[in-house]
């Protein structure tokens, strides 16, 4: 079992509400920061862009494919999504899909 799948979902987005995360792969550097805050969200695939993974560990490919932030990784993801040189890692609530962290973050 990954830790995303013990770890419940949600956010310090001030409600707790469940937060996902994807990545622009047009503006990806490749640099793998992301992978080194937190390998269980991110990976970097054979084309050298990262990638978010599922709560099974699968590499989703999908442009614009979203995975769950556990509360667990929270700090992780945000500190991935500031020290991105690219800008393009995305954290958004689920349930109204506003940015909360990242380039489009209000």
């Amino acid at each position: 079992m990954t830790v995303q799948q013990e770890a419940p979902t949600g956010g310090s987005d001030g409600a707790g509400e469940p937060l996902e995360v994807w990545i622009d792969q047009d503006l990806c550097t490749g640099d793998g920061i992301c992978v080194q805050y937190a390998p269980e969200v991110f990976e970097l695939d054979i084309d050298g862009l990262a990638y978010v993974k599922s709560a099974e560990d699968e590499l989703l490919q999908e442009a614009g494919a979203t995975t769950p932030v556990p509360l667990v990784l929270l700090q992780d993801v945000v500190d991935s999504a500031k020290e991105c040189p690219g800008d393009c890692i995305h954290v958004r609530r689920v349930s109204d899909g506003v940015e909360v962290y990242g380039p489009d973050a209000e």
